[in-house]
């Protein structure tokens, strides 16, 4: 092999990687998300564990969506194991939405699907009941992302705070959503209420 053709090897592999960092750069934010651009998801923690995290990053440019990352802890250990799980009420895309875990569940769990033609996303949880503990202390977080198109990022305050829901905004002009999430503290002590 000759000088030339080592030198022409070697452009096309500073080309290659050039083209290949700055696609890093646009996309590969160092962390792992749990869907690609425009496909659905389905997101569970492991048994006996709770969603205390919630990261997304937006591209206007992949369908106006969002990857997502999770990430969970485990409940109080004198909490025992789940009583019961199951996946509640569903939003449609491109409308506002309202879900806290019935029955005093807690979210342990997220599944999407994309809809192309709103540009949008349609959400469930998945929630998770600790036999008879209730809710107390509850509160909204403010908007997240602060403002549409940006990253978002949601971590519990501190321990023993949990997520029970969310309350989410969709714009239609910018094609993206706002998430205000429920927070609340669980009893230490079995209470009598179904759904407080």
């Amino acid at each position: 092999m000759n000088s030339a053709h080592v030198l022409q090897a070697l452009r096309l592999l500073m080309v290659f990687s050039t083209v290949s960092a700055q696609q890093g750069y646009m996309y590969d934010t160092g962390e792992e998300w749990v869907n690609t651009w425009r496909q659905g998801f389905n997101f569970q923690c492991p048994h006996g564990e709770v969603l205390v995290a919630i990261k997304s990053y937006f591209s206007e440019k992949e369908g106006s969506d969002r990857l997502w990352n999770f990430e969970c802890q485990r409940t109080p250990y004198g909490w025992g194991e789940p009583s019961e799980c199951w996946w509640d009420d569903i939003n449609r895309a491109g409308m506002e939405w309202s879900s806290v875990c019935t029955n005093n569940g807690l979210v342990a769990g997220i599944q999407s699907q994309y809809f192309e033609a709103v540009l949008d996303r349609e959400w469930q949880f998945y929630c998770c009941r600790y036999a008879r503990k209730c809710p107390y202390s509850c509160w909204k977080t403010s908007d997240v992302p602060e403002y549409h198109r940006e990253e978002g990022e949601m971590v519990i305050p501190s321990y023993g705070y949990f997520i029970r829901g969310a309350q989410t905004t969709f714009s239609g002009v910018l094609r993206d959503r706002q998430w205000k999430y429920i927070l609340c503290r669980m009893t230490d002590f079995d209470c009598q209420f179904e759904n407080f």
